[in-house]
């Protein structure tokens, strides 16, 4: 009598496990797709900041000119319209500056020519890095999120 039918045709092999190179071939995979994954999130999270603090920027301005229209005149800091203890995506306070006053916890802001942001009041975040300084040209400005031409443009100040 023979072997049965679900057992003809396989021959008794041997066990062997992974090789090495096949084990570090894996491993090398997983990395370079775990290092894409990474930087693909970074990008992504880096996105969804800058939307976060365009979207709030562009609240604070609504705030700021509704006070306008009742008080006559710009709050001298976001404390006036509830917003001086927000916090830009990076945990920084945005900046506001009244450019009739001089009044608020931001400076006057200038465009890569030199020329004015903006000619009621300036307001931005601080961007990613923290930093800033008056010019937009500066190497610490480019990351900021700013507020130009009167509110026609609110984005990044590298795109500005």
């Amino acid at each position: 009598m023979g072997r049965p039918w679900w057992v003809q045709g396989r021959e008794k092999r041997s066990c062997r496990g992974i090789t090495l190179p096949e084990l570090m071939f894996a491993l090398i995979i997983l990395l370079i797709l775990a290092a894409l994954g990474t930087v693909a999130y970074s990008k992504y999270r880096d996105n969804a900041n800058n939307a976060r603090a365009i979207a709030d920027l562009r609240a604070i301005e609504h705030d700021i000119l509704i006070h306008e229209g009742y008080a006559g005149k710009l709050p001298d800091s976001l404390d006036q319209v509830g917003k001086g203890l927000m916090l830009d995506p990076w945990g920084n306070p945005y900046q506001y500056h009244n450019t009739q006053t001089g009044s608020g916890n931001g400076q006057q802001r200038f465009d890569k020519l030199g020329n004015r942001l903006n000619m009621d009041f300036d307001l931005y975040s601080l961007g990613k890095n923290g930093m800033t300084a008056p010019g937009l040209e500066r190497l610490e400005s480019q990351d900021d999120i700013v507020r130009a031409d009167n509110g026609e443009f609110v984005g990044m100040a590298s795109d500005f």
